[in-house]
């Protein structure tokens, strides 16, 4: 590789990552847990996932569809070629190729985005399905660059699909409010959100538990490049779950629940003292 490709090839994992910090200092807090080596490799995958929403929930003067659509050839036009114009994509690509991500996780991730642009309520079918292309495949992008190895992958694939599944619930939760405002959207199925109630509630939250015992078992199992970062993401996000559990329904309709920056410290803190 010439000086100069790899050069390009630096400057678009930089644009990747500093997509990462400014968009979610917790997603970075996580990343500077993984060991150094795959750093760059997770910053692509949120620079592409990350501007993938960014699309099809923010710029609503333009025709999301056809951007949509054009972002996703070109996606594919990039891995075919090992190259793109598009300092996101090209990233990507690196990642998808050097891995060998599975192109069908991509298209089921593209897909739930493009739900998102039609959809304003879920039945239960829906609902999983959306689940697994906007969370659960990104999960099991990375634990293909966490493992490198076919046999562990396939054992550990389950446990990550719990773990996006937990994550991508509780986003859900925390958004309710901006989600049924700004989109009138509510993903949980069976849910409206004006006669949402507390039973409902702790039923989706019981529901969560159960995906966090299942991905635990996985999390220890991570090869050691991989399971503090991801251990403290799911502390991270079992920290959220605690504090949406203690407000009732009303509560969760009036803000978005947060994790100070001091406690996001001690939960950096708590991880490396009492390590998985």
């Amino acid at each position: 590789m010439s000086r100069e490709v790899q050069l390009y090839n630096d400057v678009s994992i930089f644009c990747s990552e500093l997509i990462t910090k400014k968009y979610s200092t917790s997603f970075s807090l996580g990343i500077n847990t993984l060991h150094k080596s795959i750093h760059k490799h997770i910053y692509s995958i949120y620079g592409f996932v990350r501007f993938a929403d960014e699309i099809v929930d923010t710029f609503h003067d333009l025709n999301k569809k056809e951007i949509l659509n054009q972002f996703e050839k070109d996606t594919f036009h990039s891995i075919k070629n090992k190259f793109s114009s598009n300092p996101v994509l090209h990233s990507f690509q690196i990642v998808v190729n050097k891995f060998e991500i599975e192109h069908n996780h991509i298209k089921a991730f593209l897909k739930s985005m493009r739900m998102d642009l039609t959809m304003k309520k879920f039945n239960r079918e829906e609902y999983k399905e959306y689940i697994y292309g906007s969370a659960e495949v990104v999960g099991l992008m990375c634990l293909k660059v966490f493992c490198n190895n076919k046999d562990l992958y396939n054992k550990l694939e389950p446990y990550a699909i719990s773990l996006g599944s937990a994550f991508q619930k509780i986003n859900f939760l925390r958004d309710i409010k901006s989600d049924f405002e700004e989109r009138e959207r509510v993903y949980f199925p069976n849910v409206k959100y004006k006669t949402l109630n507390n039973s409902q509630k702790i039923e989706i939250e019981e529901d969560i538990e159960k995906d966090f015992n299942h991905a635990l078992v996985g999390i220890k199992q991570l090869p050691t490049i991989a399971k503090s970062g991801v251990y403290l993401s799911y502390n991270y996000y079992r920290e959220l779950l605690n504090k949406i559990k203690l407000l009732d329904t009303d509560r969760l309709k009036q803000e978005r629940i947060r994790v100070s920056n001091f406690k996001k410290f001690i939960i950096l803190l708590s991880t490396y003292i009492n390590p998985i």
